[in-house]
């Protein structure tokens, strides 16, 4: 309706009514969905947004369609000479509500209801023990995300300038839930991690290879088998090693690991796209490069190079890591030796 100019509404401010309209919903449904926690939690919430999915396409009067609602952010008269049209006033606008919005959500955190949401979250059991109401805990945390989702919403709408069925369907969701996953759930600054990972797997490495979701996919395996709490874990275990003044000590087992990690990332890339080519893009003919290095996918050489990689890969991480054990248990020592 602003598009369209039926609604006087500063295009800057959209956010904030994609804020309202989210916490809306979030008052509808949310009740509904925090009768119960955890996993049959998800399992409503994931039945609710598939619901919503398929009304975007049953209804296409009034959501568009598999077209979805196009608008125009480029309306009304220009202020101060932004008008929206260039990507950098875009990106700027984008930038400002991610930082207003990021501080707002720290802030929370520091409040009573932040405090007692992470209680709930590590342990609702002893939470109500102490008097409190458990559900509308989760029923306020889960409003106040919907209205950052709203506000996430709205800016998409202002940058793309469409709303499809997209938009709502379980691939976004997914999207988001492994951002939150591989940067930390646990931790404030983890998610903001795993989204800049996400986004380099699905910009950057998609421009390289069209096996970038198997890459994506090996990447969140390997985080749920390995670092089960996130990059952000990873960061948080050496911060410990920074205030004590042991991470220098730690560098050369770290490198070992780092250059037996390079190996194995080198021959699992060499599988990967062996096996793609020879099993996808075969029709093609099997002549491909890597790396700037051109050879033949159907021949047996490349094939044992990436056998090679791999036996001498593991065998370098295996010691690589008795190492970084060994140096990590010394250093764990010498700090509590020097609480003692």
């Amino acid at each position: 309706m602003v598009g369209a100019g039926k609604v006087w509404l500063p295009v800057s401010m959209l956010p904030l009514v994609g804020g309202v309209a989210g916490a809306f919903f979030g008052v509808l449904f949310g009740y509904v969905t925090t009768k119960k926690s955890g996993t049959t939690f998800a399992m409503i919430t994931m039945g609710i947004g598939e619901m919503v999915f398929a009304s975007s396409l049953m209804f296409p009067e009034f959501f568009g369609g598999e077209g979805g609602i196009s608008t125009n952010r480029v309306v009304g008269d220009p202020f101060l000479g932004i008008t929206f049209g260039p990507g950098r006033q875009v990106y700027y606008l984008i930038a400002a509500w991610c930082l207003v919005s990021m501080v707002a959500m720290y802030a929370w955190t520091q409040t009573p209801l932040g405090r007692i949401a992470n209680a709930v979250r590590d342990n609702p059991e002893r939470v109500e023990f102490i008097g409190y109401n458990t559900q509308r805990v989760r029923y306020l945390v889960l409003i106040l995300s919907a209205f950052f989702a709203g506000i996430s919403g709205a800016l998409s709408a202002i940058n793309f300038e469409i709303v499809s069925a997209e938009n709502v369907s379980a691939v976004r969701s997914g999207g988001v839930l492994l951002a939150a996953f591989i940067g930390g759930a646990g931790v404030f600054f983890g998610p903001v991690i795993g989204a800049v990972v996400f986004v380099l797997f699905a910009v950057a490495l998609s421009d390289l290879t069209k096996a970038w979701l198997l890459y994506l996919g090996l990447f969140f395996v390997l985080m749920v088998m390995f670092v089960p709490g996130g990059i952000a874990s990873l960061l948080l275990m050496q911060m410990p090693l920074v205030a004590k003044g042991k991470f220098r000590q730690m560098l050369p087992s770290y490198g070992r690991a780092a250059a037996a990690g390079v190996v194995l990332l080198a021959a699992m890339i060499l599988t990967v796209e062996l096996v793609y080519k020879v099993q996808v893009d075969s029709a093609n003919g099997t002549d491909m490069s890597l790396f700037g290095i051109a050879f033949d996918a159907g021949k047996p050489v490349p094939w044992a190079v990436a056998a090679a990689l791999w036996v001498a890969g593991l065998l370098a991480w295996r010691m690589a890591a008795a190492r970084v054990r060994a140096a990590w248990d010394k250093a764990q020592g010498e700090i509590a030796g020097g609480r003692a």
